[in-house]
């Protein structure tokens, strides 16, 4: 018999000038010093100085180490023999979802508590505890799933709200196929990504993730380019973070995942990104599953509204491109992939024509 498993954060915190608050929240976590801080230049840019303020007025030691740009084997190493160079008795990531990836898998490898601060909301991988390797090349290359979730999500709306708005629609993205892709594991009886089955708790996560973008997505999005930091764009970050996040990790992945993790093969998509795949890979597992009209207009237009991707133009690919397309659909259903945990079988063939059938509807609607 497979238990249920719901895995989530230690703690999660979200609001506005939430970053002012790290000292306390670790001395409540009982986290310790030193902290060694992941990031990229323009992050440490950003929240160099109010690290500097908070964390020194507070006494705790603190080194900011380097992200190599990309979440490979090969840049985990390198951040995990900085961070054991200094001391670190905590490391914090800050800054997108593959600066987080690398800090939790650096965290893990030295078994260090781990602080993740994302910068945008972008992705669902704040909350989880798993990693997602790429090649040096951006291409996919599997994930690592560790033994326990962040001890604290920090989560700064007022660093959000100014970062890049693209950046924001694309973490819409991913938490679009939330609820569809747990609705396929929960009807296939699939393992979630901590090796169980989704609780209830996880499935109606999923559900409020997405009522909540469907509801003040819109809204949300308005608000950010006005630059205000309102009820709706909280309500947007936390289901981006945390519904998302918990969702997918507790319920489980299904098709739209499946395709993203395997355009990541196709050059064409290098410049698209995570959330932007995943919402045109939305489109495909409701094709997929065939899926009534009125699902999949809601989903499309929601997504034409806000600017996400419907057709595979949007994702760098041509529907002309059959060579392209099919080597996808192949990739999409090697063992292991996450179509598989759709509740039928998945061929190639099937992957392929709901990839076309995506694309002429999304074109239909009028999306380039």
């Amino acid at each position: 018999m497979v238990n249920t498993v719901y895995a989530s954060a230690s703690r999660y915190t979200q609001g506005t000038g939430a970053t002012a608050s790290l000292p306390a929240e670790m001395a409540y976590l009982g986290l310790p010093g030193p902290v060694a801080i992941v990031s990229g230049p323009t992050v440490k840019g950003l929240l160099g100085e109010t690290w500097a303020t908070v964390l020194g007025d507070a006494g705790v030691e603190f080194s900011c180490i380097p992200f190599a740009g990309e979440c490979s084997r090969s840049a985990i190493a390198e951040t995990v023999a900085a961070a054991d160079a200094a001391g670190a008795g905590v490391i914090l990531g800050a800054g997108g979802g593959k600066v987080l990836d690398t800090a939790r898998a650096t965290a893990a490898t030295l078994d260090r508590p781990f602080i993740c601060c994302p910068t945008v909301a972008s992705t669902d991988s704040p909350c989880s505890a798993l990693a997602v390797i790429y090649s040096e090349e951006g291409i996919y290359e599997g994930f690592e799933s560790f033994g326990r979730n962040p001890d604290l999500v920090l989560v700064d709306t007022e660093v959000i709200s100014k970062g890049p708005v693209r950046y924001f629609v694309a973490g819409m993205g991913d938490a679009l196929s939330t609820v569809f892709e747990a609705r396929a594991c929960r009807a296939s009886a699939q393992q979630n990504l901590r090796g169980g089955l989704a609780t209830i708790a996880a499935v109606e996560i999923g559900e409020a993730c997405y009522r909540t973008i469907m509801s003040d997505g819109r809204t949300a999005l308005a608000d950010m380019k006005r630059g205000e930091v309102t009820e709706a764009f909280e309500r947007v970050v936390e289901a981006n973070t945390l519904l998302s996040g918990i969702g997918f990790e507790s319920a489980g992945l299904a098709a739209a995942h499946g395709l993203h993790n395997a355009m990541t093969g196709a050059e064409g998509t290098h410049s698209s990104l995570h959330g932007e795949k995943v919402a045109f890979g939305v489109m495909v597992h409701l094709a997929l599953e065939e899926q009534p009209a009125e699902v999949v207009d809601d989903a499309r237009q929601f997504c034409l509204d806000v600017g996400l991707p419907v057709t595979l133009e949007g994702v760098g690919l041509s529907a002309d491109d059959e060579t392209t397309l099919r080597a996808i659909a192949e990739r999409a259903v090697q063992p292991g992939g996450f179509v598989h945990n759709e509740p039928f079988s998945v061929s190639a063939e099937s992957v392929y024509e709901a990839i076309l059938s995506a694309d002429r509807l999304g074109r239909a609607a009028g999306a380039s």
